[in-house]
């Protein structure tokens, strides 16, 4: 089958497009995005789709950034299709956004779409990720820590997003280039085995296709289908039970608790899940927040504040009641007068009253694989792999440094006096560091670049800073 038949099978297979669907090419001028923007050129001839653009994002993150939105603006000129091009810095959103680099050049790249398509009135974008971009995901997430929701991987379809080479792999379109004569450029930075995605590609696939299983890129892929499809159904039969059982009440949810344990326990959670983050105003809902829940609904467990929220057991329902909006904590206003030094273990998950400024700092594990929260003055989010050797809390010390940004690595005095934080308050300020005393979180100013989360739906760690009797 060529390349071409298994693009067109997928379209159809999974309804991605009609013969009057408007689409937009997103053309990075590597080999996929190319082969891609060859086959739908074809297909627009053929009368099955309307190519109406190409588009292209400079990141501005490589020398060759420039010299690659020229070639992809060339390429659509010899097409004959209309171009749309932009540049951002991306390291410089990561840095004001508290976003690793990966994840700022994806918001920033889905935005881009967003606005490429409607510049040309567009039903789709389509991007270039194939069955080994499939695998590779499928693999990060599984390592990371990541529930059902996480290892169904990339969808054939997200929101305007289209991924037609899904069923495709990186050889068939490169043997599609070659058979073409079509030329293309290197992305130099898919070379780094320091970032994880690339060191999968290099390292652990090639590994296990060696010693385990040739075709493991197709398993992979298939697996992350058959995850999908469970994945949508649970939603679906989900959703329909919670519109039946569920009680809308005044600021709230009312469950019965009998009913809700009488379903099966993976069908269970997902109800209360729902409901909880429904309740919470879409706040991140972990594991271990719905665990706790389930013990009210199953063993009258105690109440407790969850984000946005509280769960409580009253009678034979299990209540969600949304706490007001502006309630949620806030680090307070550092103090003045010195304050002694201080160092506390904190445990993952766990939390520790942090006596000398009237503080408790939490850390909650993530795996749900849901959209995560922002990061704010009182919370982070990091990833659970990074902070695997423990955390503590601790004030500042003499020679203390951090990475705030790609830029590089800087004093921490220096960060407090950019950031004009008076000199009696410095000490007051809990730092976030792992167990090589690696400064992972200065609350309110930064994170440590090595401590950004790269993938949406990866294992994280929610840190919160609060007041003593205050609430996450």
């Amino acid at each position: 089958m060529t390349l071409i038949e298994r693009v067109r099978r997928t379209l159809q297979r999974h309804q991605l497009t009609r013969s009057t669907t408007r689409v937009v090419a997103a053309l990075s001028g590597g080999p996929d995005s190319m082969a891609l923007l060859h086959v739908l050129r074809a297909l627009d001839r053929d009368g099955q789709l309307h190519l109406v653009a190409v588009a292209h994002l400079n990141h501005r993150l490589r020398e060759a950034a420039d010299v690659d939105a020229q070639f992809c603006a060339g390429v659509a000129a010899t097409l004959g299709v209309p171009f749309v091009g932009e540049q951002i810095d991306v390291a410089a959103f990561a840095a004001d956004e508290h976003r690793s680099i990966e994840d700022a050049a994806h918001v920033a790249r889905h935005a881009f779409f967003e606005r490429a398509a409607r510049q040309h009135a567009a039903d789709v974008v389509a991007v270039g990720h194939t069955r080994d971009d499939q695998a590779e995901t499928f693999l990060l997430r599984l390592v990371r820590g990541a529930g059902a929701r996480g290892l169904s991987s990339m969808h054939p379809r997200n929101g305007i997003v289209i991924r037609p080479l899904l069923d495709c792999s990186k050889a068939e379109a490169r043997a599609f280039l070659q058979a073409e004569a079509l030329t293309f450029v290197h992305d130099a930075s898919n070379d780094d085995v320091a970032i994880p995605r690339n060191r999968v590609r290099a390292e652990l696939l090639p590994l296990l296709a060696d010693r385990f299983n040739p075709r493991i890129v197709k398993v992979l892929a298939a697996e992350a289908a058959l995850a999908r499809a469970d994945e949508q159904l649970l939603d679906e039969l989900a959703a329909a039970w919670a519109r039946e059982h569920l009680s809308q009440q005044a600021g709230g949810i009312r469950i019965d608790a009998a009913v809700l344990a009488a379903l099966p326990q993976a069908l269970a959670w997902r109800v209360l899940r729902g409901a909880m983050r429904e309740t919470a105003g879409g706040r991140l809902i972990g594991f271990d927040h719905v665990q706790q829940a389930w013990d009210a609904v199953t063993a009258g467990g105690p109440a407790f504040d969850a984000p946005g929220h509280r769960v409580e057991r009253t009678g034979s329902f299990v209540v969600l009641t949304s706490r007001p909006a502006g309630s949620a904590g806030r680090p307070r206003r550092p103090a003045t007068g010195p304050v002694t030094v201080f160092r506390y273990t904190l445990p993952v998950p766990g939390e520790v009253t942090i006596a000398e400024i009237g503080c408790v700092m939490s850390a909650l594990v993530d795996t749900s694989g849901v959209a995560r929260p922002r990061a704010d003055d009182a919370s982070a989010v990091v990833p659970l792999e990074m902070v695997a050797g423990g955390l503590a809390v601790r004030n500042r010390r003499t020679g203390d440094r951090l990475k705030p940004s790609p830029a590089g690595h800087r004093k921490l005095q220096d960060l407090f006096v950019d950031r004009k934080v008076p000199r009696e308050a410095r000490d007051r300020i809990p730092l976030v560091v792992d167990g090589a005393d690696r400064i992972v979180w200065v609350p309110g100013h930064a994170i440590g670049q090595e401590f950004h989360v790269t993938d949406p739906l990866q294992a994280v760690v929610i840190l919160r800073l609060k007041g003593v009797g205050g609430s996450c």
